[in-house]
C-alpha cells in the first residue's frame, strides 16, 4: 500500500462510516477504482477503530451515564426501571446478533462478499429500504419507549452490514424507522450500539491485516495507524454533521445517493469499466 493510498481510504472511512451510505462498500469501490488492489475487509475493520473511538468521545457524557445507570441497576432493583439501565442492557443484547454471523461468516465476509455485484445490489435494494422506512415510518417513538425488542430487531438490522453495501448506521435506522422511532433516536442508538461490535471486529482484524487470507494490498504498521487516526479526525466532524442532520430533515439525501452510485457501479461493470472481484 502506498501513503497516498492509506491517507485516501482513511478520509473515505472517516466521511462514510456515520452516513447510512456503507462505509465497506466506498472503501471496496475506491480501491478498485483509484487502486491496483482492495485493502480489504480487515483493514476497513481495523480504520473503523478510529471512527469509533470517535464515537466515543463524542457520546462519552452519555456513555457514561449509561454504564453507571447499569452498574447501579444490577444492584438495586429500583433503579431497574430507569431509561439509560435498559438501554445499558438493549446496547448488550443487540450487540450479540452481529458477533454471531460475524464469527460464522468471516471468511465469506473477507472475500466473497466484496464482490462489486453485490456491493451495487446492496447499495440500491438497501437505498430503497430506507426510503420505505422513511415514508411508512411514524418517527414518534422516543426513548421512553424504548424495549428490549427494539434492541434486538436493530442488532439484527445492524449484522446486515457486515455485508458491504447495506450500512452500520443505514440498516438500523431503516430498522429504527420501521418499528417507528424518531430518526435522532435510530440514528443515536445505531452509533452507541456499533461500539462494542466495532471495536471488538478491529482487534480481532488487527493481525488479518498485515498477513491477508487473500491478495490485496498490505499497510505497513504506520500507514495503518496514520489511516485509523485520519478517519477518527474526520469521522468526528462526520458524526456531529449527521445527528444534525436527521433531527431536522429527511433520510432521502441517502437514498438518492446510495441509488445512483449504485447504478453506477452497475454500468461499470457492465461496460467493463470495473471488475467485479
Amino acid at each position: 500500500m502506498t501513503w497516498f493510498e492509506a491517507i485516501v481510504l482513511g478520509v473515505v472511512q472517516g466521511l462514510t462510516e456515520m452516513l447510512p451510505v456503507s462505509s465497506s462498500a466506498h472503501l471496496r469501490l475506491t480501491s478498485a477504482l483509484f487502486f491496483e488492489e482492495d485493502a480489504g475487509a480487515s483493514f476497513t475493520a481495523v480504520t473503523q477503530l478510529g471512527t469509533e473511538t470517535a464515537v466515543l468521545i463524542y457520546f462519552w457524557k452519555d456513555i457514561v451515564r449509561i454504564l453507571v445507570a447499569w452498574w447501579k441497576g444490577l444492584f438495586d432493583k429500583e433503579l431497574r426501571g430507569e431509561t439509560d439501565y435498559r438501554l445499558g442492557w438493549y446496547v448488550i443484547i443487540g450487540t450479540l446478533p452481529i458477533v454471531f454471523f460475524g464469527l460464522i461468516f468471516k471468511d465469506a465476509i473477507r472475500d466473497g462478499a466484496r464482490n462489486l455485484w453485490l456491493v451495487a445490489f446492496s447499495l440500491i435494494f438497501f437505498g430503497l429500504l430506507l426510503a420505505l422506512a422513511e415514508l411508512v415510518g411514524r418517527k414518534t417513538r422516543t426513548w421512553d419507549d424504548f424495549r428490549m425488542k427494539d434492541g434486538l430487531i436493530l442488532g439484527f438490522a445492524q449484522a446486515g452490514a457486515l455485508i458491504p453495501g447495506v450500512s452500520r448506521s443505514g440498516g438500523t435506522i431503516t430498522a429504527g424507522l420501521f418499528i417507528g422511532l424518531d430518526r435522532a433516536v435510530a440514528a443515536r442508538y445505531s452509533f452507541l450500539l456499533a461500539i462494542p461490535a466495532v471495536f471488538g471486529a478491529g482487534i480481532l482484524s488487527l493481525g488479518d491485516v498485515f498477513e491477508p487470507a487473500t491478495e490485496g494490498s498490505v499497510p505497513s504498521g504506520a500507514q495503518m495507524l496514520v489511516a485509523t487516526v485520519i478517519a477518527f479526525i474526520v469521522g468526528l466532524g462526520a458524526v456531529h454533521w449527521m445527528l444534525k442532520w436527521v433531527a431536522k430533515h429527511s433520510v432521502f439525501i441517502f437514498v438518492w445517493y446510495r441509488c445512483l452510485l449504485g447504478v453506477a457501479v452497475v454500468i461499470m461493470l457492465e461496460t467493463g469499466f470495473l471488475s467485479a472481484t
